[in-house]
């Protein structure tokens, strides 16, 4: 029987990826600890918080994590984005993008290492596969998700031996990611997306790893993902 993921704090666990490992992390026993703007299922430990805000950001993992007597575990699944031409987004729309996606896991990440260095605990980090490919129209998106694959790889080497470090580079999803989007940037009818459900169980996969172990990148897609390689 595997182990139990322990404690797993895990931002944007109100919807999509984040959601789907709230429910794997608890049906495998362990306890999920969620950070987002919105509440999470009924019964999660939650703290609201805007990932734009460093400041308040790192007093809710320490908030969390002290309600909980420490972190095994953070799973950085928040993520946006707002597709469009350079010259057509707003400045304040691009920065969003990059200030949740790579600055919030930033800031997670920081506030939560002196309990996982305690726990010999584990990150998991989502990039995405436009963190390794890039197109039009996703200035913001991918200078985010570039900047997590390098974030997570110069954590890997700054904690090795101390704490485990995977990224996870997933592709396109069936979830709300997209609805927001102008008609021309939503995925077709017939787009080949992966259930979230698929994703989060690989999540489980990095963190069960016995010490000394590490699944340190991890590309989950859809068969026919068409944004890999």
């Amino acid at each position: 029987m595997a182990a139990s993921p322990g404690k797993v704090l895990i931002t944007g666990g109100a919807s999509g990826l984040g959601a789907a490992t709230v429910k794997a992390v608890a049906d495998a026993g362990g306890t999920p600890l969620v950070l987002d703007r919105k509440p999470p299922a009924a019964g999660v430990p939650y703290v609201p918080v805007d990932l734009t805000d460093t400041a308040e950001t790192e007093r809710a993992v320490a908030e969390l994590a002290e309600q909980a007597g420490g972190l095994d575990a953070v799973f950085t699944a928040a993520g946006i984005d707002f597709p469009g031409k350079l010259t057509d987004l707003s400045t304040s729309d691009w920065e969003r993008v990059v200030q949740v996606n790579l600055f919030g896991t930033a800031a997670v990440v920081r506030a939560a290492l002196p309990y996982l260095e305690r726990s010999h605990g584990k990150v998991v980090t989502v990039a995405s596969t436009l963190g390794i490919k890039a197109v039009s129209d996703a200035t913001a998106y991918c200078a985010s998700k570039w900047g997590v694959v390098g974030f997570t790889r110069a954590l890997a080497a700054e904690t090795a031996g101390r704490i485990g470090v995977t990224m996870l580079v997933p592709g396109g999803m069936h979830t709300a990611f997209f609805d927001a989007r102008d008609e021309q940037y939503k995925p077709p009818a017939d787009a080949k997306l992966n259930n979230p459900e698929n994703v989060a169980r690989t999540v489980l996969f990095a963190l069960s790893q016995p010490a000394g172990c590490e699944v340190r990148e991890l590309v989950v897609a859809h068969s026919e993902e068409g944004s890999w390689p």
